[in-house]
């Protein structure tokens, strides 16, 4: 199977488990749900849960008892698209060629139901908690734990993104905004994937350094995407982050140089997995697939 099957494989699976959790129900906050739906259903690629199954993939098969916690990771991504894109943050008209929320429904709907997929993540991982074997919950409270911090690490970021906007700012600075604000999750994902399938150490170092470089190229490339990608393609307008002198990795460095920081940093996460030989052949185009994605 190669790496386009496998990516449609793992986004079928994502989004049949994220139906389960969806309220359908009547009731007087069905506006709400619905407006939810629509955010944690608009498509995506999905890469966040993904990285958790196929990380855990690399150590065992039994991908099913780390469901709960790729549904989570990925309502919680979208409950930071949603408050993204708000008129306070970033104030934009669409994602995926779609209304954003708050253009859909309206501002206090938009802010409420980025609240509550946060909160449903939460109730997710509880709810596996609670029926979780002794022997399994020392690693799951773990991941609890790494995840509550990278969600709060992610909000730390949008906040001093949202304050340097227009601002001149060091490199370190960049380098931190981004860390935090796309790199915490994505880094927590192939973290929780590797400790829920029992890896060692050596093997949670080895992942957590491929996890944070291509962390680092989904920024860069996103950056290089908002100077240069194809408006129709990525479903939003190109030219916002210039528009709002966003300090991004093509403003501070250029695009040509930012393409170079792009390349240097997927090689260095593709080396990272080579050890894991075949098994690791997905992941090492996930990592390629970032680097060369055209939304």
């Amino acid at each position: 199977m190669d790496f386009r099957e496998n990516l449609k494989k793992y986004q079928k699976i994502v989004n049949n488990e994220l139906e389960k959790y969806l309220r359908k129900q009547e009731c007087p906050e069905k506006i709400l749900n619905n407006s939810m739906e629509y955010s944690l259903m608009s498509g995506g690629k999905r890469l966040r849960p993904i990285l958790v199954m196929a990380t855990y993939e690399l150590f065992k098969n039994d991908v099913e008892k780390c469901f709960p916690y790729a549904v989570a990771i990925e309502m919680v991504h979208n409950f930071s698209l949603i408050h993204d894109d708000l008129p306070g943050i970033d104030d934009d008209d669409f994602r995926h060629g779609k209304p954003t929320n708050h253009k859909q429904f309206n501002e206090a709907t938009a802010i409420l139901a980025g609240d509550g997929l946060l909160n449903n993540a939460y109730i997710v991982i509880s709810e596996d908690l609670k029926k979780s074997k002794k022997e399994d919950l020392d690693k799951k409270l773990q991941v609890f734990s790494e995840f509550t911090t990278s969600v709060d690490r992610m909000i730390a970021g949008e906040y001093v993104d949202t304050e340097y906007e227009g601002k001149e700012i060091q490199a370190e600075y960049l380098d931190y905004i981004h860390r935090n604000k796309t790199g915490a999750l994505l880094r927590l994902c192939v973290r929780m994937g590797a400790i829920l399938a029992d890896c060692n150490r050596e093997d949670l170092d080895k992942l957590t350094t491929y996890a944070e470089k291509i962390g680092l190229a989904f920024q860069i490339k996103d950056d290089i995407l908002s100077e240069e990608g194809n408006e129709e393609i990525l479903g939003k307008p190109v030219g916002n982050d210039k528009e709002k002198k966003k300090c991004t990795y093509v403003s501070k460095y250029g695009l040509k140089e930012a393409k170079k920081k792009l390349e240097v940093i997927i090689q260095y996460a593709i080396k990272q997995i080579q050890s894991y030989g075949e098994k690791a052949e997905f992941l090492k185009e996930l990592a390629l697939y970032i680097q060369n994605r055209n939304k």
